[in-house]
Order: C-alpha cells, then structure tokens, then sequence
C-alpha cells in the first residue's frame, strides 16, 4: 500500500489471542427470527475506524471498548448468538449468549504511515480486523467480530467483521454509535427494536410484481472481462461543485424537472462503466440499488429497528438504450426504480423469496450501495470521531460503493473495481 509520502509501505501487525465477550448481564436464550430480506443479504462486511491519539494515548483502548462491547450487548443480544439453519432451512439466530469475539493487537507504525483508507485494500487493511482461522462458512463464523489495534503514535484502529445478515448499514450505524455510548458511559440515544415479525412472509404469499432484481442475465459480450482480467480499484472524489455539474447536465436537455444528487451519480457511473467494459450494445444489462424501505412500510418499521429494512430495486434495458441516449434517459431509469419501491413492492419481494429461495443475480449486473447517508463518522468511544473510516474491501466485483467525504461530509467518493484496460477508459470518463 503507497503511504502519504508516495513510498510503498507494508502494514505489519501482532494479534493477540482472541477472547470471548459474552454480555454483561444474562440475556434471552433460545432462537431468533431473521426475515426474508436478513436472508438476502447474508455476506460478511469488514470495515474500519480509525482513532487518532489524544491526552491519555491508547493503553486503555482495548478494555475500554471490550467493556463497552459486553454492556451494550445486553441490548443488541443476538449479537453475542451464532448462525444456524432452521428446520426451513433459513439462517436463523441461536442465541447462546456464548459472545462476540474480541482480539488486540499492536501494529508497527503510526496510523498516518498507512497512507489514505478511502480506497479499498483488502491486503493491507485486512490486518486490521481479525478473520476466524479455518472458518469455511458463514454458520462458522460469529455475527460479529472486533480488533483493537494500537498504533505507536498513540492512536488505534477498530476493526469489524460483522455479517450484513444481522442489520443493514442504518441499522450497523445505530449499534455502532451505540457501542460508543455506552464506552462514554451515556444511554442509548436510539435503542434497537429487535422483533423482526413484521416482515414475516404473508399467508399466503402474494407475488405482486416482476422481480428483475433476481433475473439471470445471458453474458453474450465477448468484452465481458470482469471475471477474467486482474482487476484494479480506485477511488474518485466529486466535490459538491461537481455534483452540482452532474445534476445541471442530466436536466439540460429539459426531459427532468428534478433529479437528486444519487440519481445523476448512479446514472453517471452506469453509464460510464458500461462505456469501459466495451459491451455489445444487444447486451442486456442491470442495475441494482437499495432503497432504505423503513419510511416506506405501511405502517413504518419502528424507530431504531434492528434488522435489514432495505429492499434491492432495479432497472433493466440494453448496453446500447443506455449509451445512444442522453444521461437524463439513465436518470429516469434510476428514478422509476425508486418509485416502484413501496410497501407492496417490498412485502412482495419479502413473499418472493419465500416462495423461490433464490437470491438476487449479480450475472451482467452493477449494483451501488451507498454509505453516503451514514454517519459512520461520528462514532466516539471516548477519543473523539473517527479521522477516517471506511470499508476494507467491496465485497463483490460487481458493487460500486458511494461513501461521504470531506470534513463538512458534502462530497462522495465512489469506489469500485474494474478489469485494468476497463480501469483505464473509465477514468477518462469521470473528467467531466
């Protein structure tokens, strides 16, 4: 990894023994209910913070946090629980209460050494948050992992590895900045609504709409080399005057009368990132987002709930629709997406999956998360907010992932991966 001086640096770090950190007080034993939308999301998600030193430095990180960690799994139990399948063959929670496990370690340099975290490097940055050795699966691995890495200028870094089964990035915020509350010896400000049965499947199930989301995409592209050439990941910055630029060019040809900042930059990347790989314009292609369906349920999911209340919508059309038209026919495509989203859609697509098990296709297909809303970077175990902090790889070389930047949070950096000939043509595209 290049350092802030432009010199390649390799992170060296020294784990401790992991431990087990049940919760402080005894809590509800027995089985707990994910839903069908947990189900459709069950990957492991690794990210990082990183703690600059302050007056009493971080010989006290590690306990302090391990503490923290122990009370406030009191509240958020079916952390400290492992997965298992049910007799329906679900993931599902025993909660055994055996506890989250918790590892420190000392790293070989100081925190500014590591260089900027903003684009993903799973090499270096996956040091710093512990794997379960031998762990072949998901069932094999507890819902949440933490290391405490203490750097030798006094700052550490907190590394998790958490499953997105348990919650989604609002509902990962929430238990996060929770855990910092608890470290300061505050209350909860949003305490976690833990029962998930309101997103039960109906009985019967009603399958309301199609759901291109879980459409298999024939790959008839010879240009189609995501999966075959080394792939390079990078990071690029829009400024707000630039995202300002991106919505005036998506309305100038008067098709719009509105358009959001996500909607001009998804249909942006798209766009340029069908451009890079070069594809048959007959190729069929697809767009995938999450839209964060808790205001969108009818009655609303509760406050603070704990659990994954986004739903995956789509858009589907031709590599050629998108390329011969202008960016508004992209930014409307992005929009009627956002639309379809609502309550029935949701609990259609929850039915869905209940009646057909299957998971959402990746074949031909770009889907944007985005971090961009979250507040990742305010979270304070009790040396301040964050310096940075951000994911330690994309999970999929098919995600592009928008994270806020900047100290007032009003730029987005957009990280992906693509094939390095791809990398290349799609960086020229992003001089706009």
């Amino acid at each position: 990894m290049e350092n802030s001086n432009g010199n390649v640096f390799e992170l060296s770090v020294k784990q401790g023994e992991p431990t087990l950190v049940p919760p402080a007080e005894e809590t509800q034993k027995g089985l707990y209910f994910l839903s069908n939308l947990d189900q459709n999301i069950a990957v492991i998600v690794r990210t990082i913070y990183c703690f600059k030193s302050d007056d009493k430095g971080n010989a006290t990180a590690g306990e302090v946090i391990k503490d923290a960690l122990a009370k406030v799994l009191i509240h958020y139990y079916p952390l400290a629980g492992r997965l298992t399948i049910s007799s329906e063959g679900k993931l599902i929670v025993d909660c055994t209460g055996e506890g989250a496990v918790f590892v420190e370690a000392e790293a070989n340099c100081t925190i500014e050494e590591i260089g900027d975290i903003a684009k993903p490097d799973p090499v270096t940055l996956g040091k710093l948050v512990y794997d379960i050795p031998g762990a072949k699966n998901i069932l094999e691995m507890p819902p949440l992992v933490a290391q405490v890495t203490k750097f030798k200028c006094g700052g550490f870094v907190l590394g998790l590895c958490m499953n997105h089964c348990m919650f989604d990035g609002l509902g990962a915020m929430e238990f996060v900045n929770s855990w910092g509350e608890t470290s300061r010896g505050l209350p909860l400000t949003v305490p976690p609504f833990l029962d998930r049965d309101t997103l039960k499947a109906r009985d019967p199930p009603k399958i309301e709409f199609p759901h291109h989301e879980f459409a298999e995409i024939e790959d008839i592209s010879n240009n189609f080399d995501l999966y075959r050439d080394e792939m390079l990941y990078r990071s690029f910055c829009f400024d707000p005057e630039k995202l300002e630029q991106l919505k005036m060019k998506a309305m100038e040809d008067g098709v719009l009368n509105k358009c959001t900042t996500f909607e001009a930059l998804s249909a942006f990347v798209w766009r340029a990132r069908c451009q890079a790989l070069r594809l048959r314009s007959d190729q069929q292609i697809k767009l995938l987002f999450a839209v964060d369906g808790r205001s969108r349920f009818n009655p609303p999911l509760p406050k603070g709930y704990f659990g994954n209340g986004i739903v995956l919508t789509n858009s589907l059309c031709s590599a050629g629709e998108l390329l011969d038209n202008p960016l508004s026919f992209t930014v409307g495509l992005v929009q009627k997406a956002v639309k379809m989203v609502t309550d029935s859609y949701m609990r259609s697509a929850v039915d869905y999956f209940e009646v057909t098990r299957t998971r959402p296709s990746l074949s031909s297909t770009l889907l944007i998360t985005t971090w961009s809303r979250l507040s990742f970077h305010t979270t304070d175990f009790g040396w301040g907010d964050p310096l940075m902090s951000g994911p330690v790889a994309l999970p999929e070389k098919e995600v592009i992932l928008f994270l806020s930047h900047g100290e007032e949070r009003k730029s987005i950096n957009v990280l992906l991966g693509l094939p390095a000939s791809s990398m290349k043509i799609f960086q020229e595209l992003m001089q706009i």
